[in-house]
């Protein structure tokens, strides 16, 4: 049931891949600008695979950062979402446990809020076989700033409402340093740790779009999250009385040279 349950989730975006191309967070420059320095390869010209591309979010600013990239994808509404935002970037259809990948192909491979949807038992080995001498693996997630209350408390919100779907409390969400074990528990890989903030505005229903978009509110149906949305609305408009949100991340940041 647990297996089921989590391919479930891991498809849920297929049916929702407007909304999370529209409202979800981007990424800052400092992140990438850490991606080079731990992976000691500049961006430009390298060889990237993006894996678990989505909607190309992470793989427009590869692209705009002057790497030669392509998208992996296994989604076909995420896919097809992806080729109608980004035309000019490639796309293939595969997953991290098995890349559709010539061995030793890729200087960088990049996992943006996806790789918790892969087994590291079979991904850790795919990568490094993927990888050249010397690249790098880089794994990236957006995670809420725990140190902000408001943020805390709506964390928290959602943890209740969606007990049954996969949801856990503030005190659970942010894995920091722990994160590296989980990523790859068979120690395989030395992974580096970095975490950069930042945050961005946006009108209260764009973000609620965005937090609409996780898969634990697709999983639940639309009934049960337009229960939890309304009442969110309500308690974020007395927060922010103009309307605008200030989201603030704490992007966690991985990244391990391939030996």
């Amino acid at each position: 049931m647990a297996a089921s349950f989590h391919t479930a989730r891991a498809h849920s975006f297929n049916s929702a891949a407007a909304q999370y191309a529209a409202n979800r967070p981007s990424y800052p420059p400092a992140l990438f600008d850490a991606i080079e320095e731990l992976a000691g390869h500049p961006l430009t010209g390298a060889r990237v695979a993006d894996v678990g591309a989505g909607t190309g979010i992470a793989t427009a600013l590869l692209h705009a950062r002057g790497a030669e990239v392509v998208a992996v994808e296994p989604g076909s509404g995420m896919a097809e979402q992806f080729r109608r935002t980004h035309p000019g970037i490639p796309i293939i259809r595969g997953d991290g446990n098995e890349l559709p990948l010539l061995t030793d192909s890729a200087d960088l491979l990049t996992y943006a809020q996806s790789w918790h949807w892969t087994d590291p038992a079979r991904a850790v080995p795919e990568a490094c076989r993927v990888l050249r001498p010397g690249g790098a693996l880089a794994l990236w997630w957006n995670t809420y700033a725990l140190d902000i209350p408001w943020i805390t408390g709506q964390v928290d919100r959602v943890a209740e409402h969606f007990k049954d779907y996969g949801a856990h409390p503030a005190v659970e969400v942010n894995g920091n340093g722990a994160r590296s074990a989980l990523a790859d528990p068979s120690g395989r890989l030395g992974f580096i740790h970095r975490v950069v903030r930042w945050s961005r505005q946006v009108p209260v229903d764009t973000h609620l779009a965005n937090i609409g978009s996780h898969s634990m509110f697709l999983v639940a149906g639309e009934d049960h999250a337009d229960v939890f949305l309304t009442e969110e609305r309500r308690i974020l408009l007395d927060l922010f009385p103009d309307g605008t949100v200030e989201e603030t991340y704490d992007v966690e940041l991985l990244v391990a040279v391939n030996a």
